[in-house]
């Protein structure tokens, strides 16, 4: 079945497009529930949108390689952060794709950056109170945005949609847009 959000994101011009597996994914204008699974990766691949699971692919961009791993859904599936990058080599840059943060302290120092989604920032971020619920074992820590710890960095998106709820306060529908750069060599 192809679905609405398939012709959006199929209509997207862009360099590349990848896809990594969300624990759900629920469609409001339908109140179609997808699981995750065999049926979502068929209709991303079937608009050329490559579902990464557990898998690295290199790529390269104005002659600078690097490389991407799209780790497989932590809560509901079995993530492997070790085996995509056990061939890649040591000098050439990687960024991981998961859908939840919370796999990020597995995730060795060789990766320059990890992106996440799932907790949505919170959805609700309450004056002097914060964000009440985070679907995060570490609670705020991976809340949203830029974290670093011991020399790695995670960026974790807010989001457009809503888990659960359908609020949102305090805490907007974002796109995020970073650009990552080729850090020059060292002289």
């Amino acid at each position: 079945m192809r679905l609405r959000w398939l012709a959006v994101l199929a209509a997207l011009a862009a360099v590349w497009g990848f896809a990594i597996e969300p624990n759900r994914l629920v469609l409001r204008e339908t109140r179609l529930v997808l699981p995750r699974g065999p049926r979502v990766r068929r209709a991303l691949e079937g608009v050329g949108i490559p579902v990464l699971e557990n898998a690295a692919l290199r790529l390269e961009r104005q002659g600078a390689p690097f490389w991407l791993v799209g780790l497989a859904d932590l809560w509901t599936q079995q993530p492997d952060v070790v085996g995509p990058l056990r061939h890649i080599p040591a000098d050439e840059p990687i960024v991981v794709l998961t859908h939840s943060p919370d796999i990020f302290p597995q995730v060795p120092a060789s990766v320059v950056l990890t992106l996440a989604g799932h907790t949505h920032g919170g959805q609700v971020a309450l004056p002097l109170l914060g964000r009440l619920i985070v679907p995060s074992r570490f609670g705020q820590r991976y809340a949203i945005g830029h974290v670093e710890e011991d020399g790695r960095h995670l960026f974790v998106t807010p989001g457009i949609g809503t888990s659960i709820i359908p609020v949102r306060f305090g805490v907007p529908p974002e796109i995020s847009l970073l650009t990552l750069a080729h850090a020059a060599a060292p002289d």
